[in-house]
């Protein structure tokens, strides 16, 4: 995948961003594909924000991935920073030729240089597949994870 540039997102790629977290069975219940104002203000909240940052992957000029990482400061491991990632999604016609573990590698990277102690994501308990690609990258199910919709 040497054609891949990873990014930080720019407004102009919000659309882009937005058809890639649609273009997914669970996404598409849950995320529009047009740019609106809920998607402009977290956009702007992200790019404001500096440990935030959403990442684009580019080839030939086009936006064939994205992710989203966040850096969470915290007490507990003797005050150690983690990383979050999440929204990791890769455009259906570049799945499974490795574009999803180059974004992952990359992410984890930046995490390791920044001197974060562990990353961490969330992923659906359907997504069977993707539970399968992280752990084989070394992501360990350790923890049981809760939401509350609001």
């Amino acid at each position: 995948m040497t054609d891949v540039i990873f990014r930080e997102a720019v407004r102009a790629d919000l659309p882009a961003v937005i058809a890639l977290l649609a273009d997914d069975v669970l996404g598409k219940a849950r995320d529009f594909t047009e740019v609106d104002a809920a998607y402009e203000q977290a956009f702007a909240d992200i790019d404001a924000d500096p440990r935030n940052h959403l990442v684009v992957a580019e080839a030939a000029g086009e936006l064939v991935g994205c992710f989203q990482i966040t850096y969470i400061p915290g007490l507990g491991r003797h005050g150690a920073e983690r990383s979050l990632i999440e929204s990791v999604r890769v455009r259906s016609d570049r799945r499974g030729q490795g574009l999803g573990r180059e974004m992952m590698t990359w992410a984890i990277d930046r995490a390791r240089e920044r001197g974060c102690a562990l990353v961490q994501l969330t992923t659906d308990k359907s997504r069977s597949d993707a539970h399968r690609f992280y752990r084989n990258l070394g992501f360990v199910a350790s923890h049981e994870g809760m939401k509350l919709a609001l």
